[in-house]
């Protein structure tokens, strides 16, 4: 048997759209075991327990790309990150599928190696470059290729994670946004991606809240989410550094260096959505990994 732990992710950060992603220290198992013959899975959706499942796909491309093939599997999920909420959930997947049938035939794909495989059926390599690696990653494509840079991130800098009971569908989150900007809006953008990097990796509280404003795609995301302004407020209200979108919706980050702080923010949201799902997270350098049993 094999397992892989995969962390959830924010991409984007606001103001880094498709390029900057956060790994979280909470986690999805995926355990793989060969079987004479078919296909079960298990702790999934049973709308996700058929051969169209993303973990089985990644796991197929990784079985092609090293040369192998199995007459049956078994695959178990043991996950608490919601799907299509903006945590990463499809980054989680491939990745695991990938790394599981290498694992299973030893034939340890690097890292960089499954990188690539991942972004070719991800996308945009956004949420599945901290996934592999853990920490603060910058990343973007050059030949097909993705790239990555890791950063950082401050110990004491608190993630209020707000989980909503309902998703926002991908395509429609790209669909709403405009097809181009001008040159003063990407100048906008690029200075205060690029801060927003830096700051974090120190815990500039200071240069994260005024870097952390976007105008590329939050503007227009924000209508998919109803509650998105009364959210915010309540969390400036608090004097939370800073509130964004994570990934494309539904969830919202809100961050902090005050535990305090961070709790009462917590108290609060679930009083008002109890039937949201309200995390304390942190950043965690741990990036995915796998265990041969």
């Amino acid at each position: 048997m094999v397992k892989v732990k995969v962390p959830a992710t924010s991409a984007n950060l606001g103001v880094g759209y498709d390029c900057l992603g956060l790994a979280f220290d909470t986690f999805a198992t995926i355990s793989f075991e060969e079987m004479e013959e078919g296909l079960e899975i298990i702790g999934c959706q049973e709308a996700y327990c058929n051969d169209s499942n993303l973990i089985y796909q990644a796991f197929l491309k990784g079985l092609n790309a090293i040369d192998e093939r199995v007459s049956g599997l078994r695959i178990i999920v043991d996950s608490n990150i919601p799907y299509a909420r903006g945590l990463g959930s499809s980054a989680i997947c491939i990745i695991a599928g990938l790394m599981g049938a290498s694992a299973m035939f030893q034939k340890s794909l690097n890292k960089y190696e499954i990188f690539k495989l991942a972004t070719e059926m991800e996308g945009h390599p956004d949420n599945i470059a901290p996934a592999l690696f853990g920490g603060l990653c910058v990343s973007f494509m050059e030949d097909n290729t993705p790239n990555m840079i890791r950063f950082g991130v401050k110990k004491d800098l608190l993630f209020v994670t707000i989980i909503p009971n309902y998703e926002v569908n991908t395509k429609k989150a790209r669909d709403v946004l405009p097809i181009s900007m001008t040159y003063q809006e990407a100048v906008y953008q690029m200075g205060r991606c690029t801060a927003l990097a830096k700051a974090i990796e120190i815990g500039n509280g200071l240069i994260i809240r005024k870097s952390c404003k976007d105008q590329m795609q939050e503007p227009y995301r924000k209508q998919l989410i109803p509650q998105y302004e009364e959210i915010m407020k309540l969390c400036l209200d608090y004097d939370m550094i800073t509130t964004y979108i994570s990934g494309s919706g539904s969830t919202m980050v809100s961050i902090t260096q005050d535990e305090e702080t961070a709790q009462a923010v917590i108290k609060e949201l679930k009083k008002r959505y109890p039937e949201w799902n309200i995390r304390l997270l942190h950043a965690t350098y741990d990036g995915a990994t796998y265990e041969v049993k």
